[in-house]
């Protein structure tokens, strides 16, 4: 097939596009900004357009299929003149599922911890020698890419509730009609196209209505919101509580506890990722793992890229990156942190944004997200406000929003090092917390700056 991405710079859009390269069609794609890693890897296989922009000259009567990533707008030259040829248009989640649709699906959903639980699922599946195909929202050692297609029985698809393309406005995990899902938890997210709870809340429940009859769904039974999904659905389908793992913590790291009381060692820490644990086992059970092989798969597995992901470490002092942003991320996280280094001090950082976490409206959502931490800083760029086309906020805007008049503010990358420079002790442990890059921050040299001081 002759395949065009319109917005081949996204984070599953550029993996796909190389798949299906590798799989022996010719693709092209344009974008109008692309930023490593998509850059990199696109370039390595020939797939780096030549030109950042959208061109009409890039879709003719030839293309057989363009796949349409959410960065492009309605009006976008190119999807205009592919929808007047008449050229099939799909997002990839339209596209997943055509190529899936005679597989078993497995499809974990949620607020947040879905790329964890997705990665431990693929992890364990891949260490017991299973055929399987998945869609994953990070990088995950192990695995080449973070798209599979091919003519395995099986695929794992991180389920997300953002929409689709600028011509399908229906949450992603619409589309999958999975046999197994997973749902991690609800807390209101994306606010700029789920204005309130109630719509976001929405999202799930048109989720459940689109499972196949005899569906088995896993959902973490303390999460409020979805115990009240579990008692209101009207359908032929199997909802299924979990918790979390049994665990023990300790100085060299945390253990996993299994059925019959036997201990694993495990890559991972903290409350959250053993309920992400537990809803990979179950599902890994059902899918024909045993316990004991899903547990021993665990202690090679250390999370996802920029999944509380350790950058450095040094006479007993910790660097961490996560990619978490969303309120109910940065609690968790947060949280996990203090669970698995309640010694020291910590100095957590969250970035605000995305759309929501630059919204004033929205602030409120974080109160007390950072309580957890001795030193509690705050990193948005006024340039990124202006260019999202938002009001400006104010020191008092985050300090009351999040509860904590000590917190620091910052809106550079030179501020941001020696504001941590100045605040740090011998024992300050650092939490990196954003989907974006704190200004274009480079990590590794940061932490190896703050840990020469010492």
């Amino acid at each position: 097939m002759k395949i065009h991405f319109i917005s081949i710079g996204g984070a599953v859009m550029h993996n796909l596009a190389i798949t299906l390269k590798k799989a022996g069609h010719e693709v092209t794609g344009s974008d109008d900004e692309i930023y490593d890693p998509a850059r990199t890897r696109l370039d390595k296989v020939g797939l780096l357009p030549s030109n950042e922009g959208w061109f009409e000259s890039n879709i003719h009567s030839d293309l057989d299929l363009i796949i349409l990533g959410m960065h492009a707008r309605q009006g976008n030259p190119e999807l205009e003149k592919a929808l007047a040829l008449g050229i099939k248009v799909q997002s990839f989640p339209e596209f997943i599922y055509e190529q899936a649709e005679g597989k078993m699906r497995v499809v974990v959903g949620g607020s947040h911890g879905k790329t964890t639980t997705t990665s431990m699922i693929m992890h364990a599946l891949k260490e017991s020698g299973i055929d399987f195909d998945y869609l994953v929202g990070a990088y995950l050692d192990g695995f080449e890419d973070m798209v599979r297609i091919s003519d395995a029985p099986l695929i794992v698809i991180e389920g997300d509730e953002y929409l689709s393309s600028a011509l399908d406005r229906r949450p992603k995990f619409l589309h999958y009609h999975p046999q197994i899902s997973i749902l991690t938890g609800i807390a209101w997210d994306h606010m700029n196209v789920f204005p309130s709870e109630e719509n976001y809340f929405s999202q799930f429940e048109q989720y459940l209505e689109s499972l196949p009859d005899g569906a088995e769904v896993y959902y973490f039974n303390d999460d409020s919101q979805l115990s009240q999904l579990a008692k209101s659905h009207e359908r032929n389908i199997s909802m299924i509580p979990y918790g979390r793992v049994k665990y023990k913590t300790g100085v060299d790291g945390w253990s996993a506890i299994d059925s019959m009381g036997k201990s694993y060692p495990i890559g991972v820490f903290g409350s959250h990722n053993m309920a992400n644990m537990e809803a990979a086992r179950r599902v890994c059970m059902a899918l024909g793992l045993s316990e004991e092989d899903f547990f021993k798969s665990m202690g090679g597995f250390e999370g996802a890229k920029k999944r509380l992901q350790l950058i450095a470490e040094k006479k007993g002092r910790f660097f961490y990156q996560d990619f978490a942003h969303a309120p109910s991320k940065v609690r968790a996280t947060v949280k996990s942190f203090r669970e698995r280094f309640p010694d020291g001090d910590l100095c957590a950082v969250v970035e605000l944004h995305t759309f929501s976490s630059l919204n004033k409206s929205f602030l409120p959502q974080y109160k007390g997200a950072l309580d957890d931490a001795n030193t509690a800083v705050v990193f948005f760029s006024p340039h990124t406000l202006s260019m999202k086309k938002m009001p400006p906020l104010s020191t008092e805007d985050i300090k009351s929003n999040f509860g904590r008049e000590d917190i620091e503010i910052i809106h550079q990358a030179d501020e941001l090092r020696r504001t941590l420079l100045e605040r740090q002790t011998p024992s300050t442990h650092f939490l990196m917390m954003s989907s974006g890059t704190f200004g274009g921050t480079d990590l590794k040299y940061l932490a190896d700056t703050l840990f020469s001081e010492f």
